[in-house]
């Protein structure tokens, strides 16, 4: 992070955790004349005063009728109340999606390189699998490892550069668990249906649920928090990443010279004391 560069940016990093369901949506990207996971998501947001300048990341795309608990990224100027936003698109959304949490980070991040993992489950129903419980946990054992998944997406994936993907493959209570680092187009719904019928078919979307996005440690540990023991004459909040390199020092206009000191003497001292700082007006 170029230190110098947040200073005079006023920017935060908003990771929102959003639960939908996939029958309410037609894609997941925006798309004119569709309801889509991030077009719905913009258009409330927007709606209640909270705007970005850049588009919104994501934790995972999901495919049409694919019902999702995901994590949505956006770089906002935003200083507002962030609960009170939930709980009014939570309000205005009806059930067709909620907001389960947020966290604030760093602005400007290439989001889905924070993801380490992702855990999918699709839900077949009993009546309409094919195969024994014993050819099933064949199956889940013979596509669990890292290989060339090509055969087991559509056209789209098969035009991108790299197939290689990890993938661990078991069956539970009747459900097909998919984790991995990453998945082609349709990966999972066509592997469903090579596993529970034998077909090479993508089963329906509506039978599956991007369960959890896993985030790295890199990310988890600049989660920034508010630091309540700190007090600092003239900070009026303070801010700090998880792992405690990191400090955001609030203060009013007027005092911020006094909180750096002549010749940066004060804020220099901090830096000594406590690692990176920097400050930003409210």
């Amino acid at each position: 992070m170029d230190i110098r560069v947040l200073e005079k940016n006023k920017k935060t990093g908003y990771i929102f955790y959003v639960s939908y369901r996939g029958s309410g949506f037609d894609a997941f990207d925006e798309m004119a004349g569709k309801t889509t996971v991030k077009g719905y998501f913009k258009e409330i947001m927007n709606s209640l005063g909270f705007t970005w300048a850049k588009g919104i990341q994501q934790g995972g795309r999901t495919d049409a009728k694919v019902s999702g608990n995901n994590c949505l990224y956006v770089s906002s100027n935003f200083t507002g109340n962030v609960q009170k936003i939930i709980c009014d698109f939570n309000e205005k959304s009806e059930g067709k999606m909620k907001i389960t949490g947020f966290d604030k980070t760093f602005p400007n991040l290439i989001f889905p390189d924070y993801v380490e993992k992702r855990k999918y489950i699709y839900r077949y129903p009993q009546k309409k699998i094919s195969k024994s419980f014993e050819e099933i946990k064949k199956s889940c054992e013979e596509l669990t490892g890292t290989y060339d998944v090509s055969r087991f997406t559509d056209t789209k994936g098969e035009k991108l550069k790299e197939h290689i993907r990890t993938v661990e493959v078991s069956f539970e209570n009747g459900e097909l668990i998919f984790t991995g680092n990453s998945f082609m187009p349709k990966q999972v719904r066509i592997m469903s249906g090579y596993i529970l019928t034998g077909e090479m078919t993508a089963l329906p979307g509506k039978y599956l649920t991007l369960e959890k996005i896993f985030l790295n440690d890199e990310i988890l540990k600049n989660i920034f928090i508010e630091e309540k023991n700190l007090k600092i004459e003239n900070v009026e909040r303070i801010e700090r990443t998880k792992d405690g390199s990191f400090y955001i020092f609030y203060v009013s206009e007027d005092k911020k010279g006094e909180v750096i000191g002549k010749n940066g003497k004060n804020i220099k001292k901090l830096r000594k004391e406590l690692g990176t700082v920097i400050v930003r007006e409210i």
